[in-house]
């Protein structure tokens, strides 16, 4: 494996295609010809793929020019993006901090600038966490939007392919090239819900951040958003259980990771019946509030980024997922843009539309990004 990653974010530096926008995609989405390995030494020996993930094949049908693979959390089961194995991208605008997890190279290829826009996949907040992290835009559209063809694991309840950009601009270019339908851009804001769910310092923040824009929201609440948390949790762990167990018997992947496939194995059917009637019951509630409220407002985080020295304590980035993951559980599509800054670290805000109006949160992205700078 071609190791550059602790500067950028590749693994693997190739050109495939002809066109203008540049894009580069997570290594657990198949390209002909290349192994696709996950960032995990078990799979280090995995077979070349025979044909490229069926949206790097639309995108390339699309003129769009493929530059290469980049490094992730290992076998995209992580929230900080930190391997020692691939590497650790940097994280360009704030280095002393993780790239988060677990599409960090992607994350980090597009906030560097060396390509237009990338692909990432999102099972527990692995497309927003980052972009929230690197100052970026991060899109995970809703469930089943995108195809899974050729993107490891398989199968996946709760994963998704996303969308890293810096400009939504090129977010829409991309999102139109993948035949999600975009509406015209928009001239004034839906009507927003804002539910006050992390430190009280970011959400002041970003509360500032919509009142310097004309943006009034209305306060809500999601009374099941720690539940359903905690829901996806537990089937994020059964399904990867279920799809890397015959990993752990080659003793190469790292420990930590091997640790948390094996906590799937104690997934006992009684549980998993929990998580899915929290989730008919999240999505429920989500759905009623976006009845009403077209748009849904909330931080990514709930927390600062931790710095690279920070994240050596696994328990101080547990809960780093806790306002991401609900929405892979409820499968609404969801998108994260920066807002600001606070000590020196970056806070993002976090937006949710119903299901099928993916395009509504790329019209709000343009609409933030064209405000913001008058």
């Amino acid at each position: 494996m071609k190791r550059i990653c602790e500067s950028n974010g590749y693994v693997e530096q190739f050109v495939l295609g002809e066109g203008e926008l540049r894009f580069a995609v997570k290594d657990t989405l198949d390209i002909a010809g290349y192994r696709t390995r996950a960032g995990c030494p078990a799979l280090a020996a995995a077979p070349v793929a025979r044909q490229h993930a069926s949206v790097v094949e639309t995108l390339l049908g699309k003129r769009c020019v493929l530059t290469g693979k980049t490094t992730l959390h290992e076998l995209a089961f992580g929230v900080t993006g930190i391997n020692a194995w691939s590497g650790t991208p940097v994280n360009p605008h704030f280095p002393s901090l993780i790239p988060g997890g677990s599409s960090s190279g992607s994350a980090a290829v597009v906030a560097s600038g060396e390509v237009d826009f990338s692909l990432g996949t999102d099972t527990g907040g692995s497309v927003r966490m980052p972009a929230a992290c690197c100052g970026i835009l991060g899109l995970k559209p809703g469930f089943g939007v995108l195809s899974r063809k050729g993107v490891l694991p398989a199968h996946s309840s709760l994963d998704c392919v996303g969308i890293f950009a810096r400009n939504a601009t090129v977010l829409r270019q991309v999102a139109t090239h993948l035949s999600i339908p975009v509406g015209e851009p928009i001239t004034a804001l839906p009507e927003v819900a804002f539910v006050p769910a992390a430190l009280p310092e970011i959400d002041a923040l970003i509360l500032k951040f919509l009142e310097q824009l004309g943006i009034r929201p209305r306060h809500s609440t999601l009374p099941m958003l720690a539940d359903a948390h905690r829901a996806g949790l537990a089937i994020i762990s059964y399904e990867n259980w279920q799809a890397f167990s015959p990993l752990l018997s080659s003793d190469a992947v790292s420990p930590d990771v091997a640790s948390r496939i094996r906590a799937g194995n104690d997934v006992d059917p009684a549980s998993l019946a929990d998580a899915e009637r929290v989730r008919h019951q999240f999505t429920e509630q989500v759905d009623a509030l976006l009845e009403h409220t077209p748009l849904l407002a909330l931080a990514t985080l709930p927390e600062l980024p931790p710095t690279l020295q920070e994240a050596e304590d696994s328990l101080s980035v547990v809960n780093l997922t806790r306002l991401v993951r609900p929405f892979n559980l409820s499968g609404h599509p969801a998108l994260t843009l920066p807002v600001g800054e606070l000590h020196g670290r970056p806070v993002a805000l976090q937006l949710v539309a119903g299901k099928g109006r993916d395009g509504l949160l790329i019209q709000a992205a343009q609409w933030f990004c064209q405000v913001d700078k008058q």
